[in-house]
């Protein structure tokens, strides 16, 4: 119960948090994307205010247990091979054409129109269509 209330927690507040940056406004995504036109640098200080705050979180948990148990998954750096780059390139895309990346795209269903559930289906099409068959069907090995 309490990993439930602790999760729905960071939710809310993660959430909100996109909400009031106005990362679910694809004008303003866009508009900080566009940095040879109308450029709205605003968002770059939303993520510098999201990275900052997560490396000192990950510098203090290095030693230390969450407080619902388990254990902090280790930070690891991917390989940056072919599919890390061709998938950056999809996700850069759709984040430039459509202004919502995953997370935000979420948070504005319930007052972002029929072009961000147009948006959701063809994201969780892309997601179905990345993972090969096979792996659709059997479990990653432990």
């Amino acid at each position: 119960m309490r990993r439930n209330v602790s999760a729905f927690v960071a939710g809310a507040l993660f959430g909100g948090g996109l909400f009031i940056s106005g990362m679910t406004d694809t004008a303003k995504v866009q508009g900080s994307l566009d940095v040879f036109g109308d450029w709205d640098p605003t968002l770059a200080f939303v993520m510098g205010g999201a990275i900052i705050p997560m490396a000192i979180a990950w510098a203090v948990a290095r030693d230390r247990r969450p407080l619902s148990g388990g254990a902090f998954p280790a930070p690891r750096l991917p390989e940056p091979g072919r599919d890390l780059i061709v998938g950056s390139m999809f996700f850069g895309m759709g984040w430039g054409l459509a202004g919502l990346c995953p997370r935000p795209a979420l948070a504005s269903l319930s007052y972002g129109g029929w072009g961000h559930w147009l948006f959701l289906v063809a994201m969780l099409a892309g997601m179905w269509a990345a993972v090969p068959p096979r792996a659709r069907l059997m479990p990653e090995p432990a």
